[in-house]
């Protein structure tokens, strides 16, 4: 007899977490998304191109994975008086390579905006929103993962949404 088929949507969405947040380091993923997400609320889309928009994201992505990767391995090498090795560099830019990985998503909405004609504003609110829906899916996809309660899931929406409302509340300030 053959077992259940599973959640068709549920299963989707956890190759989509697998592919953007991998199974490595999904915290860097998390943040990627997060760095971004601040970028974007700190936009007003009403000044700069589009081009500028999307090339001002990738050098903060690329910014922020840099310096994560160097001040771990700085720092690590401090506590450890170790030398800086080319091996070394390379296994900590790619550890924290999901940082990038997670930019991903909100990026990519900001680029289909803009080959979709919409506004830079429109542009910028949908990478926006596109991260904060991620925290929010992907905390709820933690939970499911962890075989979590009713209530558990809750709890995981609205630390997700929290962080979403935190990042709206930073573009209501900035603007």
């Amino acid at each position: 007899m053959a077992s259940p088929p599973e959640y068709k949507p549920l299963v989707l969405l956890q190759r989509l977490a697998r592919l953007l947040l991998g199974s490595e380091n999904p915290a860097g993923a998390i943040y990627g998304i997060i760095v971004i997400a601040a970028l974007l609320a700190a936009e007003s889309g009403e000044h700069d191109s589009y081009l500028d928009a999307v090339a001002s994201a990738l050098i903060a992505t690329a910014l922020y994975w840099l310096a994560h990767a160097y001040a771990e391995l700085l720092g690590g090498r401090l506590a450890a008086r170790k030398r800086l090795t080319p091996a070394a560099l390379a296994r900590a830019l790619a550890h924290d390579w999901p940082i990038a990985r997670g930019a991903a998503l909100p990026l990519a909405a900001l680029v289909i905006a803009w080959v979709a004609g919409a506004t830079q504003r429109v542009g910028v609110a949908a990478g926006l929103w596109s991260a904060v829906a991620s925290l929010i899916v992907f905390e709820l996809l933690a939970g499911v993962r962890a075989r979590a309660s009713g209530r558990e899931l809750a709890l995981d929406a609205g630390v997700g949404a929290a962080m979403g409302v935190a990042i709206i509340a930073m573009k209501i300030v900035l603007h």
